[in-house]
């Protein structure tokens, strides 16, 4: 079924567990990581992706998984952090007999691994996916589900944005800002409304023309350029990556003309280091995992029965942990990403070690 790795396997990354799972007949391969199951049961969506190596996959998954610990813990949760990736093409390979060939790896951790969408995975793949396992959130709602996450994730990165114009020009709005949106996929849409009701100036960019006629049709006073690059080196307020990771690096960093960075992709700093060189050049970046967090918030909250006005108001309470993180580097005088790491470990371990006390 797959492979265990303990935290002393350095391809582990000091992940609790890393399972990787094929089935020949539908052409499954996925791998499940859990990184940490201190504050419970691991909760991570289910990417498919066309990843050029094997090894690309496992680095993804591995780095992915860690950030949903971070991710779950400064949400309040009582969920450790894990992620899954399918490797290939879902537009070739994805049938219901793959989904649910999935479903039953996800079973199989009896409960350790909880999935929900990611890119390439949607809500009618979940309903697919939870006939083999209980273990699935982020269901349509005519099966007792939240429906589309992308909802709550946009509104969460909106606070968090509010939260880190507060920290720089004083006020908790956009409005006369201008913010350039990168990826306006589902979240990257959903984004650019609350912006636009907020009274900003949007400037985006999408590599899928149907995602941009979307954004002509709903919002024409956006202004669209032709690539992420276009949009980097553009006179912006704030920077919003919403596509996938690694949108920060050394090329892109040095080009940024923005004075904040606040947007929903995971893993955005491409590498360890950049949250420095983001803060030596006087740009306040909001952590990806602190900001994008109300989509978990939002799926999470399916495990005790979804209630949309509960999962939204814990959403919105990302503006107030943003303020703490940004508040604790200043007073530690280190870069925001060191403080909400700090913040979340401190979480992990004091509410982990309850699990030390033992019960009858």
């Amino acid at each position: 079924m797959g492979v265990f790795a303990s935290s002393d396997d350095p391809g582990s990354a000091g992940h609790e567990q890393v399972v990787f799972c094929h089935d020949k007949q539908t052409g499954l391969r996925a791998i499940i990581a859990i990184y940490s199951t201190a504050l419970g049961p691991a909760l991570g969506g289910t990417r498919f992706y066309p990843y050029a190596s094997e090894a690309d996959a496992l680095a993804d998954v591995l780095d992915l998984a860690r950030g949903m610990a971070y991710k779950n813990a400064l949400a309040g949760l009582d969920l450790g952090g894990g992620k899954a990736v399918i490797w290939g093409d879902p537009g070739q390979l994805k049938s219901e007999a793959l989904l649910r060939a999935y479903g039953r790896f996800v079973e199989s951790l009896g409960g350790r691994y909880y999935t929900a969408c990611d890119v390439g995975t949607y809500v009618p793949d979940m309903d697919v996916i939870a006939r083999e396992t209980r273990f699935v959130t982020g269901r349509s709602v005519e099966h007792g589900g939240a429906g589309d996450s992308s909802v709550l994730t946009a509104w969460g990165v909106f606070q968090g944005m509010r939260a880190a114009a507060e920290h720089v020009w004083g006020t908790p709005s956009l409005a006369g800002r201008t913010v350039g949106v990168a990826g306006l996929g589902k979240v990257g849409r959903h984004l650019t409304g609350h912006l636009v009701e907020d009274g900003a100036r949007v400037v985006a960019t999408d590599v899928a023309p149907a995602a941009c006629d979307r954004i002509r049709q709903t919002h024409p006073e956006v202004e669209l350029v032709d690539d992420t690059a276009a949009l980097v080196a553009a006179d912006l307020d704030v920077y919003a990556p919403c596509a996938l990771g690694g949108a920060l690096d050394d090329d892109t960093v040095p080009a940024l003309r923005a004075k904040v960075v606040a947007g929903a992709a995971n893993n955005q700093l491409a590498h360890p280091g950049i949250e420095k060189l983001l803060a030596d050049r006087g740009i306040l970046y909001a952590p990806d995992y602190v900001v994008n967090a109300g989509g978990v918030i939002q799926v999470a909250d399916e495990i005790e029965g979804f209630n949309f006005d509960r999962a939204k108001l814990r959403a919105t309470r990302i503006y107030d942990t943003t303020r703490e993180i940004l508040r604790l580097a200043d007073d530690e005088g280190v870069p925001p990403a060191v403080a909400a790491d700090r913040l979340a470990e401190r979480r992990m371990a004091d509410v982990g070690r309850l699990r030390t006390i033992l019960l009858p």
